[in-house]
């Protein structure tokens, strides 16, 4: 399988689906992630231009560590607004991609960034597959399964499918710690301990599903993007 995760943030990924992106390449899936904002308010200090080029090589390092290609979109971070310019940019990065499924924010997430994000991808993995709209990549030949990662810290969000992380919940980390720059930032700005916060929800949603540790998505039940298989790991 090909497998996009598209993120608002560049640690939204890491935080939300990485344990699942680490079990499809260790299966021999192709991962590709996709950042649509470069992170450049997340700092108390750093300024946003040099934030920008740090927090684009973290997000690059996290999309290693799980064996994942990467793509940044570098759209302002807090300013993303989905529009005909920005929805182009996610259809192009989507048939970059040629997902046969694709992970990203639900529609409900905390961050005004998180759901037009979410929004956006909505629309662009239907779009995607038109020729007449013309993008420096090829239209796609199939639309991609959608499906929904977890919330920040699991609020407002009952998952319909669990996968089981519990053997890769130590590259999930690896992946999180790979944003060294936002460590510091969330402690201070939302007293958040990154390790605790992913290892606490992700036992919750273990606890919940009989393992040690999962991750929770839903997915929309819309034609045509319901498939007869299991399409999460």
């Amino acid at each position: 399988m090909r497998v996009l995760a598209v993120g608002a943030h560049p640690d939204d990924i890491e935080f939300l689906c990485a344990g699942t992106l680490a079990k499809y390449t260790q299966r021999g899936d192709e991962v590709f992630n996709v950042v649509c904002t470069n992170g450049d308010m997340g700092h108390m200090i750093i300024p946003p231009a040099e934030l920008a080029e740090i927090r684009t090589q973290e997000a690059a390092n996290a999309a290693q560590a799980v064996g994942a290609e990467f793509k940044m979109l570098g759209e302002p971070d807090e300013w993303l607004f989905h529009d005909k310019r920005t929805r182009l940019m996610v259809i192009d990065a989507i048939r970059w991609a040629n997902p046969d499924v694709i992970i990203t924010h639900s529609p409900d997430d905390y961050h005004p960034d998180h759901r037009v994000c979410s929004e956006m991808v909505f629309a662009a993995s239907f779009l995607s597959t038109v020729p007449h709209i013309e993008t420096e990549h090829s239209a796609q030949d199939h639309v991609a399964a959608l499906v929904y990662m977890d919330t920040v810290a699991a609020a407002n969000f009952i998952p319909e499918v669990y996968v089981d992380i519990t053997e890769t919940l130590a590259q999930k980390r690896q992946a999180l710690l790979c944003h060294e720059s936002q460590v510091k930032w969330l402690m201070d700005h939302d007293n958040m301990d990154v390790v605790e916060f992913v290892e606490a929800v992700a036992r919750a949603r273990g606890l919940q599903c009989g393992v040690q540790h999962a991750e929770g998505f839903q997915i929309p039940k819309l034609w045509p993007r319901l498939k007869t298989e299991r399409i999460l790991p």
